[in-house]
């Protein structure tokens, strides 16, 4: 008997042997993510104009399953790891990391600087400066990322660690507790200061939860529109079976002349088709407010607002809020005595003056604006 196998028994053998390879994500879905990304850092690029007095552009993002090493190959630098947790509507990890010298830039914007002289070494102060640039700048992106997806979506404060990767790659968590991740790059550029790259690192599971939550809303919508265009559809044809049927009544049965007619003066069917003419009158809806679905009013009127009373605000660099302490004095944009304004629900409704009330304060309304007006802000 011969127990040599044939080569085609030997390729079938290795080819049922040979490892699986995993497909991580569909290109659907890596599709799906860089709208996200897109959408996310277009709105977080405003919010760094803002911070940084720099126009800032970040372009479209390139995204990829990687893994650490590949990382730490291609990125032997020292970067700033900025650590953001979600913790509500979606829950997962998401891991920023901006190269050190594009740090420092930020951190002397950040600090009232040109950018023309970042500090040597990130300390501290240069740290915290950063993370809170990266901090508004995710925050923005996760309510991009919540009216996206339409669910409420919180994240937690920053951790920003800094690290080198050619170095103490293996002693970021991230990194330990995944093996593979998806990597987004941005270029990202700020006036004539920077024209780096910036990473966005997402654990595989949670960018798989991103993508379904966006493709199940655009499958609703799609869904939505199509029952919206049929009952659409049906609607046009009932009215035009009624159109037609009333058009069959009236084709099989013709109006018969009244005999009576005959009999009529020409002048009394001229005075019976006379029409009367009077001018129109409207209500002033400035001056008596008509409130629609008053009825509907009562069922909400003992939802609790919050009532809050500014006394004024102020804007403050960051630099200055770091070196607040006790018995430092914040000045603010109103004067002494001027009034206060009252807001209900964060919307303003009326301006008063502080008063003492049994060794209480209190606010005296001495303008309140009209109560239409005011049923529109409390109820937005």
């Amino acid at each position: 008997m011969n127990e040599m196998l044939s080569q085609e028994e030997i390729d079938a053998l290795l080819k049922r042997e040979a490892p699986r390879q995993e497909q991580f994500l569909t290109a659907e879905e890596a599709d799906a993510l860089g709208e996200i990304g897109n959408i996310s850092m277009g709105t977080s690029a405003t919010t760094l104009y803002s911070l940084l007095k720099n126009k800032v552009t970040i372009t479209t993002p390139n995204v990829e399953i990687t893994d650490a090493g590949k990382v730490v190959r291609e990125y032997p630098v020292p970067f700033l790891a900025v650590d953001v947790k979600f913790t509500e509507g979606i829950e997962g990890t998401n891991l920023l990391l901006i190269k050190e010298n594009d740090a420092k830039i930020i951190a002397d914007l950040m600090m009232g600087g040109d950018g023309k002289n970042p500090p040597e070494e990130m300390e501290d102060m240069a740290i915290s400066a950063v993370s809170e640039a990266m901090n508004q700048m995710i925050g923005s992106a996760a309510t991009s990322l919540s009216t996206l997806l339409d669910i409420p979506i919180h994240i937690s404060p920053p951790t920003t660690t800094r690290v080198n990767l050619g170095l103490e790659a293996q002693n970021i968590e991230f990194f330990e507790d995944n093996e593979k991740f998806v990597r987004t790059s941005f270029r990202m550029v700020v006036g004539e200061l920077i024209d780096s790259e910036i990473m966005q690192l997402l654990p595989i599971d949670f960018s798989k939860e991103m993508v379904a939550g966006l493709i199940n809303k655009e499958d609703m919508e799609a869904k939505h529109s199509v029952e919206i265009s049929a009952s659409e559809i049906e609607g046009e044809a009932y009215t035009d079976e009624a159109s037609t049927s009333q058009t069959d009544e009236s084709l099989a049965f013709p109006p018969l002349p009244d005999q009576n007619d005959k009999e009529k003066p020409a002048d009394n069917l001229a005075g019976e088709q006379e029409i009367k003419i009077q001018p129109a009158s409207l209500k002033n809806f400035e001056e008596t407010p008509s409130f629609a679905g008053k009825e509907n009013i009562n069922l909400i009127l003992d939802v609790p607002l919050n009532v809050t009373v500014e006394l004024g605000r102020t804007k403050k660099q960051i630099r200055e809020i770091l070196q607040f302490g006790v018995g430092t004095i914040v000045e603010l944009d109103k004067l002494a005595g001027e009034p206060v304004e009252l807001l209900v629900n964060g919307k303003f409704i009326a301006k008063g003056e502080v008063v003492v009330i049994d060794e209480n304060f209190g606010v005296r309304i001495t303008d309140i604006v009209h109560p239409s007006k005011r049923i529109n802000s409390i109820s937005q």
